[in-house]
């Protein structure tokens, strides 16, 4: 792991479940030979984990292609894509004309920093900071009406360039078991999918098309199952539903709090219990 790190190198999307806040419990339950292990993160989202620790050598994936794409053309073009940051427009009329680009049979012709520029737009200036999507797969989150959002981030995306770029991260995209040839005993893999929703008002499946189900948690233990066949360290996040804590009961489960902001119910929501879930001491 990198010993100096680069405060400015931090999330540069705002992602709903983002883990920023419970960083000091997942810190607290990292192996103690973390510093030792390569860092593998399959649902990488905004990346709060991986910003903490800025590893040396680091597997990131998500299924999000157009997730990864920001993530690649702030390591490779990011001096373009500040650039074309700069020429977006904070009103409503503008929000609405860039979001339905992806409506657009011409959208496959955007360039990969213009695709990256408008979800960065989107993000800073949608409703909540919400990145949501339908079932068609097309962006679908509402205007915010902030006054003055931080629509080019320029400190922090050179940051992110520097971090990548001075180290070993190798950017995926893809199913998450299709990354399981690259670990090995050497590797610590911590996981952050799509939560299982608590109650009925809570579920929020828009991070990807057609969102997560119940047999989507029991692959997904499967594999951690499977990790933990081959001797790879596993730390997993998740919401606290007794169908989770049942269907990994022969792991530790550490209960934490978070806050969250996602709820169709506003009465409901604040702190709620999360789990923390690991196959080692």
């Amino acid at each position: 792991m990198a010993v100096r790190k680069n405060r400015l190198a931090t999330p540069f999307l705002k992602w709903v479940g983002g883990k920023r806040q419970i960083l000091s419990s997942i810190a607290e339950l990292l192996p103690k030979d973390i510093n030792k292990l390569h860092y593998a993160e399959p649902f990488i989202g905004g990346g709060a984990v991986l910003f903490h620790l800025q590893p040396k050598n680091a597997i990131i994936n998500d299924s999000n292609e157009e997730l990864i794409n920001v993530y690649k053309v702030i390591k490779n073009n990011h001096l373009e894509l500040i650039n074309d940051l700069k020429s977006h427009v904070n009103s409503s009329e503008y929000f609405y004309k860039i979001r339905s680009l992806d409506r657009s049979k011409d959208y496959s012709k955007l360039t990969d920093v213009k695709r990256a520029s408008r979800i960065l737009y989107l993000n800073k200036t949608c409703f909540n900071g919400l990145y949501r999507v339908n079932n068609a797969g097309e962006f679908n989150a509402p205007f915010g009406y902030y006054k003055n959002p931080n629509i080019v981030n320029e400190p922090t995306l050179k940051a992110v360039n520097k971090f990548l770029n001075n180290n070993n991260i190798v950017i995926k995209s893809g199913d998450y078991e299709e990354l399981l040839g690259l670990f090995n005993k050497k590797t610590f893999v911590y996981m952050d999918p799509p939560y299982h929703p608590i109650s009925n008002n809570s579920n929020f499946t828009g991070y990807v098309q057609g969102g997560w189900d119940i047999y989507d948690q029991i692959r997904l233990r499967d594999f951690c199952d499977k990790l933990d066949g081959l001797g790879i360290k596993f730390l997993l996040s998740n919401s606290s539903a007794p169908f989770i804590k049942q269907i990994y009961e022969n792991y530790k489960i550490t209960t934490v709090k978070a806050k969250r902001a996602i709820n169709s119910i506003g009465s409901e929501r604040g702190q709620i219990d999360e789990v923390l879930i690991r196959n080692y001491e």
